[in-house]
């Protein structure tokens, strides 16, 4: 019993701190700039899942509740890049380009979180992401001194959602971790003026 206790802790932490930060796209505050976090590609396109969040994001800008959006994922190797998969499905669906900003060194949330706050820049954000995976985005994110608010992405309550479910009770072990002892990023870098010069030029 004492086990399962434990092992729920990170879980239960993260639901602390982020659930009321969690809205739905039409009732976020507004905020100059929004994150989308990585999900994989198909193909070299968007999973669906990614496409959804890029979705949200879209949404978001054309209401004017957005200004910038970041988009952040993994760019490791040569032949698979997520920001500018990314960037080019949102370009597609009437984001401006020059109003996309992209982090190539966004290999897992925590990196994604740092990188905006000290690379980036970004002290407040709207996060998107899953359902099951935005709570763990806004409690890093906060960690890493970013005032955040979290839209969840609904989806289809299918195998590859519960698939991520699980694998949030696994990752929340190591999400307490990163917040606890707050390691570098794999890659930090120099600072990049990227969200600035998108917020300096016209919708």
């Amino acid at each position: 019993m004492l086990g399962c206790v434990l092992a729920l802790l990170p879980a239960t932490w993260m639901h602390a701190v982020a659930n009321d930060r969690v809205r739905d796209a039409a009732e976020v505050p507004r905020a100059k700039v929004a994150v989308v976090f990585g999900a994989g590609l198909w193909g070299g396109e968007p999973s669906p899942y990614l496409a959804h969040r890029l979705d949200a994001a879209a949404e978001l800008y054309r209401a004017g509740r957005i200004e910038v959006v970041l988009v952040t994922g993994d760019n490791s190797r040569e032949e698979y890049d997520e920001p500018d998969a990314m960037r080019g499905y949102l370009t597609e669906r009437g984001v401006p380009d020059h109003r996309v900003v992209s982090d190539y060194a966004g290999f897992d949330t925590w990196d994604s979180c740092v990188r905006a706050r000290k690379i980036f820049g970004v002290d407040r954000a709207v996060l998107i992401s899953q359902g099951f995976h935005i709570r763990r985005a806004v409690a890093l994110c906060r960690d890493a001194g970013i005032s955040a608010y979290g839209v969840g992405v609904d989806e289809p309550h299918d195998a590859t959602w519960y698939y991520g479910g699980v694998r949030e009770l696994i990752a929340s072990g190591k999400a307490a971790g990163d917040a606890l002892f707050e390691p570098d990023p794999r890659f930090l870098g120099p600072r990049e003026s990227g969200i600035a010069r998108a917020l300096a030029t016209g919708r």
